[in-house]
């Protein structure tokens, strides 16, 4: 673990989350001692899982939650691992306050392992076009890299997580370093074949996913092992079967020796001394004692999640950054985006009469972006892809009474498939959709409650129509009947694809990092998680946050054997 009482690192890290884990890995390995700061409790892999092998007999209320917390937290009992299994990982309403000028759903998992214990565990790689759209779109600034500056650290991190897929050659979904993929079901490769018949520009693919389908030496090495299909991934995973940073990277830098792993630790503000110029350390609250302490490094992580990373530097002012710090730029904060999960379509299938549902998959079929990739071909900018998956289930006949309803029960006939589609849109970063620190109300550590003024916009609104038009002229060309389409007219922040607010950027009078993710304007501070995103794409974030991590932690430990931080 390390020692506490020790107060000076070679390097401190904020939070022990999916990028969190990373830096830590990533710094340890090379010999520096490594700070983790988590607000949250401890959480160890295989001890801390209270549900994992719990049958459902087993769970007081057969998995429901109760009224009484439902009703206490409206916000986190939206979340869909928000169950009696594993909501004890999800940050309940009352823990941390915020504030909504417009609504919100702000999903939190405070404890070592952050919500890399919750994640749905997809994993695509971005490109070109994504990194290329700002600067070719006119929206946000210009990213600082491209995918080439990206794609070795793409491997980098796959080839140690273990990411399941297929060799698709799609230029717009870069192939990776693969483990085996599972096999898509049957309806699965019905939309494929249909997709791949009647639409050039067009391509359902398996959706691919951190989970050891075939562990490698270097996973075995991690303690891991293969993924069972269990699907109760979110009570944390006795075999490792998938990747957190519980059962992975936060391990693997204990076992260097040189982490020290500090749970209950909120912070409160990092510590910029005008006279050195340059950040010194992290002033802390202990969440239990309410002792403030200070702990001193040569560079500074800061992997709090989006939000929270926004909040902790916005909350650093001092004479040389009255607006919090590294803040010349006036955009800390602003720029806010997220992922638009809000439409959704449903149908029923009526072939396939052979087969049925069998056994259980992690994941399943992807439909990559392919609107406005090659040319602007719509009235709204980017686009979104799309998840598909399906199963057949039994139909029972509920008519009559007595004997003859009895029989009716007992009788299972399978009924026709049933299948669904989400659709994963790009928010466009606007100044208007920003985050600010409340003026007046505090938390109970004293530090200013987060201010969020999000929103959706009129980009939004065209693509959930486009959205609903492809999708159902795809359906109706396969086959499909009783076609749905529903807008849930969920909040941003259920989604939990929080980014922006510290974007990385060429200019730094429109951007807080640079193409390292290094502040501009404070060289030993490094934002590496979703705050320092510069826009969205479609693509689930969370590869792309430990791959940039990884190549941050590479160039700061670079910088410091020269002596330049």
């Amino acid at each position: 673990m390390g020692d506490t009482n020790n107060r000076t690192f070679d390097v401190i890290v904020i939070g022990s989350g999916m990028s969190g884990g990373w830096a830590a890995k990533e710094f340890t390995e090379k010999g520096l001692k490594t700070l983790v700061l988590e607000r949250g409790r401890d959480v160890k892999h295989l001890k801390d899982y209270p549900t994992t092998n719990m049958m459902p007999w087993e769970f007081e209320h057969r998995g429901q939650v109760p009224f009484k917390i439902t009703e206490a937290n409206p916000v986190a009992s939206k979340c869909y691992v928000f169950r009696e299994d594993a909501m004890h990982f999800v940050v309940k309403d009352a823990e941390h306050p915020y504030v909504q000028e417009k609504p919100f759903d702000w999903i939190r998992g405070y404890q070592v392992g952050g919500k890399s214990l919750l994640w749905a565990r997809q994993t695509q790689r971005w490109s070109d076009f994504d990194f290329e759209g700002p600067a070719r779109d006119n929206f946000a600034v210009d990213w600082p890299i491209r995918y080439k500056d990206i794609a070795p650290w793409y491997s980098h991190v796959e080839k140690f997580v273990g990411i399941s897929g297929n060799k698709d050659g799609l230029p717009n979904l870069p192939d990776g370093e693969f483990l085996p993929a599972l096999d898509m079901s049957c309806i699965e490769t019905h939309f494929k074949e249909v997709v791949a018949k009647n639409y050039k520009d067009r391509n359902v693919i398996y959706a691919r996913c951190a989970h050891l389908t075939e562990p490698a030496q270097i996973h075995l090495d991690q303690g891991r092992g293969k993924c069972q299909k269990r699907n109760l991934c979110q009570r944390g995973c006795p075999f490792g079967g998938y990747f957190s940073s519980n059962s992975s990277t936060i391990p693997w830098a204990e076992r260097t020796g040189n982490l020290t792993l500090r749970p209950f630790s909120v912070v409160q503000s990092i510590i910029y001394d005008d006279k050195k110029e340059k950040v010194t350390g992290v002033r802390v609250i202990d969440s239990q004692t309410k002792e403030v302490i200070e702990y001193s490094a040569k560079v500074i992580f800061v992997n709090a999640a989006a939000l929270n990373s926004n909040l902790i530097l916005l909350n650093s002012t001092s004479s040389r950054f009255p607006n919090g710090l590294g803040n010349d730029s006036g955009v800390l904060g602003k720029y806010f985006a997220f992922h638009n999960y809000r439409a959704r379509i449903s149908a029923k299938y009526d072939g396939l009469k052979d087969s049925k549902t069998d056994g259980r998959s992690p994941t399943s079929a992807y439909l990559p972006r392919f609107r406005n990739l090659h040319k602007q071909e719509t009235d709204f900018l980017r686009g979104y892809a799309a998840g598909f998956g399906g199963g057949r289930g039994f139909v029972t006949n509920t008519d009559g009474f007595g004997n003859t309803l009895k029989d009716q029960l007992a009788s299972k006939e399978l009924g026709d498939w049933y299948l669904g589609s989400h659709m994963m849109g790009e928010t466009i970063p606007k100044e208007t959709n920003a985050i600010t620190l409340d003026k007046t109300k505090k938390d109970e550590w004293g530090i200013p409650l987060l201010n969020m003024n999000i929103a959706y916009d009129d980009n939004d609104e065209k693509m959930i129509k486009d959205f609903f038009e492809q999708m159902t002229e795809m359906y109706t060309t396969a086959g499909y009947t009783d076609i749905k389409t529903s807008d849930s007219k969920q909040a941003p922040g259920l989604d939990i694809h929080e980014m922006g607010g510290c974007r990385m950027g060429n200019d730094p009078k429109t951007s807080m990092l640079n193409k390292w993710n290094q502040m501009h304007a404070c060289k030993n501070v490094f934002v590496t998680d979703g705050a320092c995103m510069t826009s969205t794409s479609t693509q689930n974030p969370s590869l792309t946050y430990m791959a940039l991590t990884a190549r941050a932690a590479d160039y700061a430990i670079e910088q410091m054997k020269k002596m330049e931080l």
